[in-house]
């Protein structure tokens, strides 16, 4: 009697150990694409910023540093967020530099507010 108890303790402590890692599994959404270089992003968010004093970025053709530079979004320049994905190292914002008139993929690190709040859906 005792050993088919712990048979059953054995397997109810099994169970419970599986149940959450495949909640775990099943409750995560698929991962976020970055954008290929020459990919852009809808405008989904429109908050217009002002990047932070004495701060520069790259702003790039692609959410990776591999993609080339478009322009900078640099010192005190008016931008326009428009909607981040994922990339290299984490999130991007694909912007709109409004100071200079160029468009481009800034990582959000970089960005006041941490870069846009709304994402591209891909």
């Amino acid at each position: 009697m005792r050993a088919a108890f712990r048979a059953k303790l054995a397997a109810l402590a099994i169970a419970a150990l599986a149940v959450p890692a495949g909640l775990v599994v099943t409750a995560a959404g698929p991962a976020a694409a970055s954008a290929a270089c020459g990919k852009t992003g809808p405008l989904n968010d429109g908050t217009e910023l002002r990047m932070t004093k004495g701060v520069a970025a790259n702003m790039r053709s692609g959410s990776t540093t591999s993609c080339g530079v478009k322009g900078w979004a640099d010192n005190q320049d008016w931008l326009m967020y428009y909607c981040y994905t994922s990339g290299e190292g984490g999130t991007w914002t694909w912007l709109w530099n409004i100071s200079d008139n160029t468009v481009g993929w800034v990582k959000d690190s970089l960005l006041p507010g941490n870069g846009s709040n709304y994402s591209c859906g891909f």
